[in-house]
Parts: C-alpha cells; sequence; structure tokens
C-alpha cells in the first residue's frame, strides 16, 4: 500500500510523512522529489521547465520506483508529494492500480494565512518564490478536484504529530 501525503507548501508533509512512518509498522518513505532531483541531474539537461513534473518521464518513473521498493520491502511506502495537475495524478494513480498496488490519497490543507507563514517561518527550507507560486495553484487544484479525489486533513490547528494519528487510523480503520 501507498500512503500518499498531498498538499502544497507549508502544509505538514515531510514531517508529518516521517511521524506517519514511525506509526505504521513496516513502512518506510518514499519522497518522489528524489525522481525530479535525479532528472534535473541530467547532463546537458532536459528541455526547460519550471517543475520536473511536467517532464513526461517523471510520472512513469515514480510509478516504477515506487512499484521496485514495495517489491523489495513490502509493507507500505509514505510518499510526501505535491501533485496538483490532476492529469499527472491520474498517469500516477492509473499506474500504481496498474500494478495491484492500493494508493491511500490524503491531502495535508491548510489556510493560505497559515501556509504563508509556515514557509515566511520555515527553519529547514528557506521561504523562496518557488514555494509561495505553489500556493495559487494549490487553492485551485483544491477548489477544482482535489479535495474531492483525497481524504482531507486539515492542518491548521493540528500539529504534525495530531495529523499523522488522524491518518493513521484512517489507513488501519
Amino acid at each position: 500500500m501507498i500512503v500518499w501525503l498531498n498538499g502544497t507548501h507549508g502544509a505538514g508533509k515531510t514531517t508529518t510523512s516521517a511521524l506517519v512512518q514511525q506509526l505504521l509498522p513496516d513502512s518506510q518513505v518514499f519522497d518522489a522529489e528524489k525522481v525530479g532531483e535525479t532528472l534535473m541531474d541530467i547532463k546537458p539537461g532536459l528541455p526547460a521547465t519550471d517543475n520536473f513534473q511536467h517532464w513526461p518521464p517523471w510520472r512513469p518513473l515514480v510509478v516504477e520506483t515506487a512499484r521496485r521498493i514495495l517489491d523489495y520491502t513490502g509493507g507500505t511506502l509514505v510518499m510526501p508529494m505535491t501533485v496538483l495537475v490532476e492529469e499527472y495524478w491520474r498517469e500516477i494513480g492509473e499506474g500504481l492500480a496498474g500494478h495491484g498496488i492500493e494508493v491511500r490519497h490524503f491531502v495535508l490543507h491548510a489556510d493560505q494565512d497559515t501556509l504563508r507563514a509556515r514557509i515566511e517561518n520555515d527553519t529547514v527550507v528557506p521561504p523562496g518564490p518557488f514555494r509561495f507560486r505553489h500556493l495559487e495553484p494549490y487553492a485551485e487544484a483544491a477548489r477544482t478536484w482535489l479535495h474531492a479525489d483525497a481524504e482531507v486533513v486539515d492542518t491548521t490547528h493540528l500539529t504534525p504529530a495530531e495529523a499523522a494519528r488522524r491518518i493513521v487510523e484512517s489507513v488501519k480503520g
């Protein structure tokens, strides 16, 4: 099984994923951003883009990497990764389903003011325009498809530990 934690920057995906992993026996965390970083390292470079998810190889490579990890480790794979383009999410979801992998899709949500404050005060990842640019696309995805497609966990007033417990309770449910 994959427990996919979606949501925009500042929602708490990275922190919450580590806590979910601690609460779920036989689980590992895999950040699909590493697949994008690998593609960014190709020399002389793939076509210019503002987001590696736009490169067509990223989505099937995420599916294949997750499948291979699960084949090797078994258990549950916790994946913190923002995907705001519905077509990309469908491609990943269908690819995983084609391998018989169950995906539990959660969206960590917070209101815009909370997200901005979290990004501005982040001591691990410095605030930058890239992170702020995702706030409106997240809001649009939330309005149009994302919240309908996933179980929404509003983290506006939750600690990461509380959010992790809710996710694990739902998964074990």
